[in-house]
């Protein structure tokens, strides 16, 4: 154990966890106004893909949305918990293929335009502010290319003694 409380410092990651969240719970209460019970955000970009591709796989689905297979993989279990989704077996015993239930389908629509909202709404928001969001992330992802960050750890990573 170390001399003092790592945890104890701000934590430099909580505003952006806190601030996503925030937004996130946001676009969840458009669809609870709409009467939308059950659907998160993190729900729209595969409804939405799976209506314009037709069923995926999971791995499928993840490459196409750039997000892990895990990721997804948690995601759909959700979906298909709030009848969003159906699957069935795939092209092996090993994959299924996610589809859209009729439920999901019908929210496509919805979600689209919600979609869409929601981009002109940061588009907004980044005219608004002295930096704007869209381009500190970027700005970030170009100094991580640079120097990954697993380098940035390491340059400042003291290892307790053995």
């Amino acid at each position: 154990m170390t001399s003092s409380d790592p945890t104890a410092l701000p934590d430099p990651w909580h505003s952006l966890h806190e601030l996503l969240a925030a937004m996130d719970a946001e676009i969840e209460q458009v669809y609870v106004q709409r009467g939308i019970e059950g659907v998160r955000p993190r729900f729209a970009y595969p409804l939405i893909r799976l209506a314009h591709t037709g069923p995926l796989t999971i791995r499928e689905l993840a490459k196409s949305l750039g997000r892990t297979h895990s990721a997804i993989s948690q995601t759909v279990t959700a979906m298909r918990k709030e009848g969003l989704v159906t699957s069935e077996p795939g092209p092996d015993a090993r994959t299924r293929r996610i589809d859209l239930s009729e439920r999901g389908r019908s929210l496509v629509p919805f979600l689209e335009a919600e979609w869409r909202a929601t981009h002109a709404t940061v588009a907004e928001l980044d005219t608004e502010i002295p930096y704007a969001m869209t381009a500190v992330v970027e700005e970030v992802r170009r100094a991580l290319e640079r120097k990954p960050m697993r380098q940035r750890i390491l340059h400042h990573l003291v290892e307790p003694p053995r």
